[in-house]
């Protein structure tokens, strides 16, 4: 972005909530410095806090230490017990709080070093009590601390629980669940967030429901590995506590409200009800860019995968209230929401807080939490006669009973519209849909059992597979040659965009991934350069922003188990890369030491670097990434309106000057891959 752009976006951005400003502009000679090593500075998130007295540091430094050596203890002691093992996250939380804090220094008030020794009274008692083999917290009500390892980094992340009362005495009936999502807090270390949970129930505790409270992964409006925390946690919850999966609603306010506004629409059959208030719910009107500022066309097709009004009509699925203060200038979301929900011939139930800005009006709350209670006590119908699916990315495939696994061209609007006339057959209209799986879990199919059911899709009539006995039914269909047929099993020849298959970029950094670095040198220094700046800065930025620290492994180090089991992210060339090296002839792509080409879009490669993310040629079930973390890192920090993928499946970057994915003066050329995964648009 240009530094005139970037004033002028910082102009028309409220402070309040969910945005927060902060932006670096260099001069010319700042520039040529920082180009030495290829990093374009951004501002450090979280900030740094105060100053740690010295006896203080010392005395946390070593009460932290002690914890972790009685974790790898308890790791050890309870290695063959897989019921307890599970338990040690539940500690860990505490020491990550403490170690991430001293390191980073992320204290910002002083009382919070007395914070710091109350979390580790908490762990160390948990610890002992652990290693009685014992775990009484997690059978306690109350305001509850929890944490689980992340399947995409093997991080330990933690949660906030608000258990009810009633447990004490009834833990085993199913329980409603409310999702709650935070604001936007800058400073939202885990020692902060964990304080909160521990002493703080939060805007809405519904009687006898258990509320779940996401970190999130510090402040990205609940997206990417933030989106991916939401759903492990819960995962983690319906595991370890009796969780009624037809009465799950989650709420948010501000950048909560943003992050509800996604789960809103994006995952809408999963929620009984839907409450997202103030927050944003998409880029361009909320932005307020003109067509002067307006970014590359590949990142404006890109709002695609998170512009809640794109998903609009996934609301059908759902019952959703929104809520904005009168005076608040996020009151925008709801009203381009209502805007896009008319469009589908919905309308959304809107409540105002009179005369208030950004913040809940005491008698709106009350009227929320009212209609939300009644709402949830009418239950949710587990197959709906009714389903809709709109979507332009297959990573948001699934509304109910309705699966899309092939989109005819990514990015441009996708819609399944299925109905259940009586129990007798389905009808179906699509629209840009390729592959669609409609599946009936055991017990829940109304069709009549043992008879293959008709199924009609725009106008082709077609049979089902037989429903099952126990009332289960699952059924494929394949358009070819504008004609819809039944399947028993999706063939493919060649490679095919598919579900946690399609890209972009940011999309391998939302499951599990590791680091391949190089242990050889590149064709030219500029390249090792470079590559080593933008790799020690894509960790960096991981750890800060999402809270973790990614798997690292050399290139000569990588086992078949990694291989099979992760998205390999690869950073170097074929000559500093064995890995890179070994499938290079396997890649859409033409790289040698005078040209890189990609598509018709071709450049030097004494100055170039390939970007791209495909199918792993040594385990097309997973990606492969070239030299990239998430890519919205380097401009990301003005508003979570901004946190959208700069990227889209391949780009030709420049490496003699500090790299942004964000800024298009550091890209010749980028754009997608069509659905066999070959080149289709440049920039």
């Amino acid at each position: 972005m240009t530094k005139q752009f970037l004033f002028g976006l910082a102009s028309k951005l409220n402070l309040c909530g969910t945005f927060a400003l902060c932006i670096t502009v260099f001069s010319h000679a700042e520039e040529e410095k920082t180009s030495s090593n290829f990093v374009a500075k951004t501002p450090l998130v979280p900030s740094i806090g105060i100053n740690i007295p010295e006896n203080i540091y010392r005395s946390l430094r070593k009460e932290s230490d002690t914890l972790s050596q009685t974790i790898d203890q308890l790791s050890i002691q309870h290695a063959k017990n897989p019921a307890l093992l599970q338990l040690i996250p539940d500690i860990q939380v505490f020491h990550k709080a403490i170690d991430w804090g001293l390191r980073h220094q992320n204290f910002y008030k002083e009382n919070e070093f007395k914070i710091a020794e109350s979390l580790l009274e908490e762990a160390n008692a948990r610890a002992t009590q652990l290693a009685n083999g014992k775990s009484p917290w997690t059978r306690k009500s109350g305001l509850i601390v929890r944490g689980y390892i992340s399947k995409i980094d093997n991080s330990i992340q933690p949660y906030g629980l608000v258990i009810p009362q009633s447990y004490n005495t009834d833990p085993w009936r199913k329980r409603r669940l409310d999702i709650w999502l935070h604001g936007r807090d800058n400073k939202l270390s885990e020692l902060k967030f964990i304080h909160q949970r521990q002493t703080n129930p939060g805007q809405f505790n519904p009687i006898d429901t258990i509320v779940l409270h996401p970190y999130g992964r510090f402040c990205n409006a609940f997206k990417f590995a933030g989106e991916m925390d939401v759903i492990e946690a819960l995962e983690h919850v319906i595991k370890n506590y009796p969780v009624d999966k037809e009465r799950l609603s989650i709420r948010g306010f501000s950048m909560g409200g943003a992050g509800c506004w996604h789960f809103a629409t994006h995952h809408a059959s999963n929620w009984i009800t839907a409450a997202p208030g103030a927050g944003f719910a998409e880029s361009l009107e909320y932005l307020g860019l003109s067509n002067k500022e307006l970014p590359p066309k590949y990142e404006r097709t890109l709002w695609g995968l998170y512009d809640a009004t794109m998903y609009a009509g996934n609301l059908f699925n759902t019952s959703t209230i929104a809520y904005s203060g009168e005076y608040d200038k996020q009151i925008q979301a709801a009203q381009i929401m209502e805007k896009f929900l008319l469009a589908e011939g919905l309308s959304l139930q809107h409540i105002i807080g009179p005369k208030t800005e950004h913040k809940y009006h005491s008698t709106s709350k009350a009227e929320i939490d009212e209609w939300i209670n009644n709402t949830i006590t009418k239950g949710r119908e587990p197959i709906p006669s009714e389903v809709r699916l709109t979507t332009r990315t297959l990573r948001y495939n699934r509304q109910s009973w309705v699966q899309v696994d092939g989109i005819q061209e990514h990015w441009m609007p996708a819609r399944v519209e299925a109905g259940l006339i009586g129990n007798k057959h389905i009808e179906i209209s699509t629209i840009n849909i390729s592959r669609i799986i409609l599946s009936m879990p055991s017990g829940t199919c109304p069709l009549k059992p043992n008879v293959n059911p008709k199924v009609i899709i725009d106008g082709h009539e077609l049979n089902g597979e037989r429903v099952q006995t126990d009332r289960s039914w699952k059924s494929r269909f394949i358009k070819t040659f504008g004609r819809w047929r039944a399947v028993r099993n999706f063939e493919f020849i060649g490679l095919a965009k598919r579900p946690k298959l399609q890209g972009p970029i940011d999309d391998a950094f939302m499951d599990s991934f590791v680091i391949v670095k190089p242990t050889s040198k590149a064709m030219t220094k500029h390249i090792d350069a470079w590559t080593a700046a933008q790799l020690d800065q894509a960790l960096l930025d991981w750890e800060m922003q999402f809270r973790g620290k990614p798997r690292v492994v050399k290139d000569i180090d990588l086992s078949a188990q990694e291989i099979e089991d992760n998205n390999l992210i690869l950073w170097g060339d074929f000559k500093s890369n064995s890995i890179i090296a070994k499938i290079i002839n396997r890649l859409p792509l033409t790289w040698n030491r005078d040209s890189l080409k990609i598509g018709q879009s071709e450049a030097p490669s004494n100055i170039h670097i390939p970007i791209l993310i495909y199918p792993n040629p040594l385990n097309q079930k997973r990606y492969i990434v070239l030299n990239s973390g998430f890519t919205f890192s380097r401009f990301g920090h003005m508003s979570n309106a901004t946190q959208t993928p700069k990227l889209p499946d391949w780009a030709l970057a420049k490496i003699l000057k500090p790299y942004n994915a964000g800024n298009p003066e550091c890209i010749s050329a980028a754009g997608f891959f069509d659905e066999q995964w070959q080149p289709k648009l440049t920039h």
